[in-house]
């Protein structure tokens, strides 16, 4: 299985970028997909997670109004459109899979992981 993150870059404070995660080697479309993000020093973080219908999304509490996360199960991606970006949004995202009836809000839910994008946002 291979998840693959991409988009990430440097973006000035209240700027947008869109981040996309292609998955392989996976049953896509039957899993829940999240993002998570890691910040130096700090802890990974739950972002946004979204089931395999994508009728149901999930956001921390930070994100929400202010990130986006879809899917295409026909493409197998998955993607964060982040909007109004902050110097705090700075950190490296990861995308993530998990079976069904995992915990989505938390890494422990999520089987498997890609090797994560930068953001880096100026203030």
């Amino acid at each position: 299985v291979q998840l693959q993150a991409s988009g990430g870059g440097l973006v000035q404070a209240g700027g947008s970028l869109r981040l996309s995660c292609a998955a392989s080697g996976v049953i896509f479309s039957s899993y829940i997909m999240g993002w998570f993000r890691q910040a130096p020093g700090k802890e990974r973080e739950f972002v946004a997670a979204i089931r395999w219908s994508g009728d149901s999304t999930y956001y921390a509490d930070s994100m929400k109004g202010r990130f986006t996360i879809s899917r295409d199960n026909a493409k197998d991606t998955v993607t964060l459109q982040m909007n109004t970006l902050k110097p705090e949004d700075a950190a490296v995202y990861y995308c993530a899979a998990g079976r069904p009836g995992g915990r989505v809000g938390q890494a422990i839910g999520y089987d498997f992981w890609g090797q994560g994008t930068l953001v880096t946002v100026s203030s």
